[in-house]
């Protein structure tokens, strides 16, 4: 009896042994990820931002996941993001929606819609206003996930070396502007052009384009855009709360045991928040250096030009609507969004800023 017991004994801790060796070797297994993105390797805010992500999914996984990033061009072109991930060469990558235009039209209106939701208003369509869910079912198609990772909130309308007094003064201008905003620019008789953050500088330099419009203070300053542009013109009308993304491998995504999804997940959110956090911080300081050491003309749109241009973007947002049925679901959505969070903060945010201005 005793030797029988002491068999069943072995078996039934050998089983549990077994059993609870699979649960340790899972607890123990390391996902080694790249994240390739659109940024110059460690450029402030947008490069930085993809390394605190990186960074915070090691450190909140405990090291079971270990993400490399890569910047534009040290793995793949910025512009080759998004289907570097798609075919996993990539686990993860780090960019702007709007850039994926040709993948998807829809695409845009998680990046920056000119006159829609600035940075508060985005983050509420997609994480309570039925967003995320659309943005999900398009990237579906392409073998990815998308995630909120970051956001610049309103930016500046860009860098010129003519003053802009009309809308005829846009008519002809090469500006390197991506997204719906390109699209407005086109409408109003300018030349949009696509390039990267690292082809921006040497480009107005140039001359191969006449005008920029990059991100903002912080950012600009570290490009050194001031010293290739005479006039700083604001407001960002056509980016008026860029979110940038993180799109995720869906078979690495799959891979993975539901706690480090959720970490993922998780940390993309920590990310998006603490980027439009810093940018709060560092985007006056910058422009206070900007303005005063280095002298740069800092003027403010006309109100008819910016009038006329917001009538314009009405009309390019709603054709790029009629383009598809995701295009269309997408636009209805965000609409209908963004006509709620206006009557909202005409209330509360908007008449807040004019009595503090009192």
């Amino acid at each position: 009896m005793k030797r029988r017991d002491f068999i069943k004994g072995v078996g039934a801790g050998s089983i549990l042994a077994g059993v609870g060796g699979t649960k340790l070797a899972n607890a123990e297994t390391k996902y080694k990820w790249k994240m390739v993105t659109t940024w110059p390797k460690n450029f402030p805010g947008l490069g930085t931002g993809a390394n605190n992500l990186a960074k915070l999914i090691t450190a909140m996984s405990g090291g079971r996941i270990q993400v490399k990033v890569y910047g534009a061009k040290e793995l793949v072109p910025p512009f080759e993001v998004f289907d570097a991930v798609s075919r996993g060469t990539a686990e993860m990558g780090h960019g702007a929606a709007y850039y994926w235009k040709g993948k998807s039209e829809a695409a845009q209106f998680f990046a920056a819609v000119p006159y829609g939701l600035n940075a508060q208003e985005m983050n509420g369509w997609l994480y309570h206003g039925g967003g995320m869910k659309l943005w999900e079912d398009i990237y579906a198609d392409f073998n990815l996930i998308p995630a909120a990772a970051g956001n610049t909130g309103v930016q500046m309308g860009g860098w010129f070396n003519k003053e802009i007094k009309s809308l005829k003064d846009l008519q002809g201008l090469k500006m390197r502007i991506p997204g719906l905003g390109g699209e407005v620019l086109k409408r109003a008789g300018g030349t949009p052009v696509s390039l990267p953050g690292g082809e921006i500088y040497t480009s107005l330099q140039s001359g191969a384009i006449d005008a920029t419009e990059w991100v903002g203070p912080y950012n600009d300053l570290a490009f050194g855009l001031y010293k290739v542009a005479k006039f700083y013109y604001y407001p960002g009308w056509h980016e008026p709360g860029t979110t940038l993304e993180a799109i995720i491998n869906k078979k690495a995504f799959a891979a993975l045991p539901k706690d480090l999804q959720i970490i993922v997940k998780n940390a993309c959110k920590v990310v998006n928040q603490d980027m439009l956090a810093e940018y709060t911080a560092r985007n006056n300081a910058a422009l206070h250096t900007l303005v005063n050491k280095h002298k740069v003309n800092l003027k403010a749109f006309p109100d008819t030009v910016l009038k006329k241009l917001s009538k314009l973007s009405d009309e390019v947002v709603a054709e790029v609507a009629k383009k598809d049925k995701a295009s269309n679901k997408v636009y209805t959505s965000f609409r209908k969004f963004r006509d709620q969070a206006r009557a909202w903060h005409d209330i509360s945010e908007a008449a807040y800023m004019r009595a503090r201005s009192l």
